[in-house]
């Protein structure tokens, strides 16, 4: 986006976008007919993708649940949180402890209507309407300033989302990290996972479909290589970077990916200090 330029509250039901596909993925119904269609157009050439949502999904229910019972975070700032389903971070982390501060970030103006009608009489959480790239605005936002304190450690989720921006010297993924990174208490976390694949063609066909499907509001498919890049300067915690599925999993019995097309791959980073 640039400068200045203000986020349109207008919803075209005629074009898909991620936030909506990812929700008929899940099994929602706050999606349309054009999500659902590029859906099925998308499983014809990667057909793990349904599954692949359901154990990201599942990755950040364990690793929200695993900060705030064995780290003690109680403040969590979701950039790209998408359309709220059952055990969003808030509820997951406030089973741990009710008085936990939840901001939710999104560009998806359906995000924005959703998720405060879900959160209206929740005052410890917030969703906010944004670009994930604006970190200063981000920040500055009323909400956040009520929520949460950035002199003590914070949770910062990246999950899923940077696939849905494009490389920039200025605001691609690298830069978003690190503006974020600066700014946060040593002993905060900061959790990225994105689509990666090490095929090339599965690379091209997915990135120029979405681009094309969403009108460019898409990035694009990345490799293990690229995420790793984002860690650097975090203190990468166990398991490491990973097939998210296989991110501390508490079952064996969890959907496996029928093809290894392309995965979501990631981990969770702490700051040192």
């Amino acid at each position: 986006m640039r400068p200045g330029e203000r986020l349109s509250m207008d919803i075209d039901a005629a074009v898909p976008t991620a936030a909506r596909m990812y929700d008929h993925y899940l099994g929602g119904k706050d999606n349309y007919a054009a999500d659902r269609a590029a859906c099925e157009q998308l499983d014809q050439v990667v057909p793990s993708t349904r599954v692949l949502a359901l154990n990201n999904r599942r990755f950040l229910q364990r690793v929200v649940g695993t900060l705030a019972r064995e780290y003690g975070i109680r403040q969590f700032l979701d950039h790209g949180s998408g359309l709220p389903t059952q055990n969003n971070v808030h509820q997951v982390a406030q089973r741990v402890d009710p008085a936990t501060h939840v901001v939710y970030v999104d560009n998806d103006p359906m995000v924005l209507v959703h998720g405060r009608a879900l959160l209206q009489e929740d005052d410890r959480t917030a969703v906010i309407h944004a670009d994930m790239r604006r970190t200063d605005e981000i920040f500055a936002h009323p909400d956040t300033e009520r929520l949460i304190d950035f002199s003590r450690p914070v949770a910062v989720l990246f999950n899923s989302v940077f696939h849905c921006i494009p490389d920039d010297e200025a605001n691609g993924p690298q830069a978003v990290v690190r503006r974020v990174v600066e700014r946060l208490a040593p002993g905060s976390f900061v959790v990225m996972c994105q689509l990666v694949s090490e095929d090339a063609e599965v690379r091209k066909f997915v990135t120029d479909f979405m681009d094309q499907a969403t009108q460019g509001h898409w990035g694009r498919v990345r490799q293990e290589a690229d995420v790793a890049g984002w860690f650097e300067g975090l203190e990468i915690l166990e398991p490491g970077l990973v097939e998210v599925s296989g991110w501390r999993p508490d079952t064996e019995v969890a959907p496996r990916q029928q093809t290894l097309e392309w995965i979501e791959f990631g981990g969770l980073g702490r700051i040192p200090g």
